[in-house]
């Protein structure tokens, strides 16, 4: 056989390879945990569960026996940065599977995978651009309006460019939020402004993790923000990692705690790898499929 043959069958060999390990680590659910010392001197412990990118469908057994057992967790508070479904059929089976996290208190914004169902798009030139695109045709739209009122009949935050509070465990908390920048429904402007001065903790509460949005919630105040349609890379390398962000995000802080500083100010970031991916691409590589549990306790 010419050498170029045998290098083009071991090139094969190795991208099936890789692609079977990905479809299996896709199903390697996992629960990070996280100290944050955000609070004020003094506070008792807060936990929140952050969750993302569950993009649920109700045939993923193993996926809905996942997010049923969050509730075990107890969380103080849930906080849900988007993307949880992928089809209209799938909204029930997904609240039923939430069930046990709407008996918390929550907040919640909304990513692109909550108003139009997924698209296929070509893997490659996702790669190459670094980022998804709005769909060019038309696609299914999907029951968004439902799952927010099943959201907000809960009790939980609507938070898709809008801000509020809630008591949380003798906390009182000041969220604002945006929807979804990725397809430019983000308007930040609406809740822009001081943070609140008597709340425990200022929140910010984005799906997408664009610099201007970061840079204006640090910017404004806020203690800390959680984001997540980053799919923490979704596809990364061992030792290197991510290759891309699908944002203007870095790829070191494509996923996890890290800090960010704007307007002389700097507060806290966490993004979600998320629980899931598109059913067009249902594959992960050293990037398990997550959710985290954050411990936030008092400032030294």
């Amino acid at each position: 056989m010419k050498t170029w043959v045998k290098a083009a069958a071991g090139m094969v060999g190795l991208g099936l390879s890789g692609l079977t390990y990905g479809v299996v680590e896709a199903h390697r659910f996992v629960v990070r945990h996280l100290e944050v010392p955000v609070l004020k001197p003094g506070s008792s412990l807060l936990r929140v569960l952050h969750v993302s990118d569950f993009h649920a469908l109700a045939r993923q057994k193993d996926k809905r026996q996942f997010i049923r057992g969050l509730a075990d967790l107890e969380p103080d508070l849930v906080i849900d940065t988007g993307d949880n479904f992928c089809s209209a059929d799938s909204l029930q089976p997904l609240l039923d599977d939430m069930a046990g996290l709407l008996e918390r208190p929550g907040a919640f914004v909304f990513g692109s995978n909550d108003y139009l169902a997924p698209s296929f798009t070509n893997p490659f030139t996702y790669l190459l651009r670094g980022r998804s695109r709005a769909p060019e045709k038309p696609v299914p739209e999907l029951p968004h309006e439902q799952l927010r009122q099943a959201f907000t009949s809960a009790g939980w935050l609507d938070l898709n460019d809008k801000s509020g509070t809630l008591e949380v465990e003798g906390h009182r908390l000041a969220f604002r939020g945006t929807d979804d920048a990725h397809h430019h429904r983000d308007h930040y402007e609406k809740v822009a402004g001081p943070a609140d001065g008597e709340a425990s903790l200022n929140i910010g509460v984005t799906h997408a993790p664009y610099l201007k949005i970061l840079d204006a919630m640090i910017g404004d105040g806020m203690d800390i923000v959680f984001a997540g349609h980053t799919h923490g890379g979704q596809v990364c390398l061992p030792v290197k990692g991510a290759i891309i962000t699908n944002c203007d995000l870095d790829t070191d802080r494509v996923k996890g705690l890290s800090q960010h500083s704007s307007g002389g100010r700097t507060g806290w970031l966490h993004v979600s790898a998320g629980v899931g991916s598109s059913p067009y691409a249902p594959y992960r590589t050293f990037c398990r499929p997550e959710v985290t549990l954050l411990t936030l306790v008092p400032r030294s």
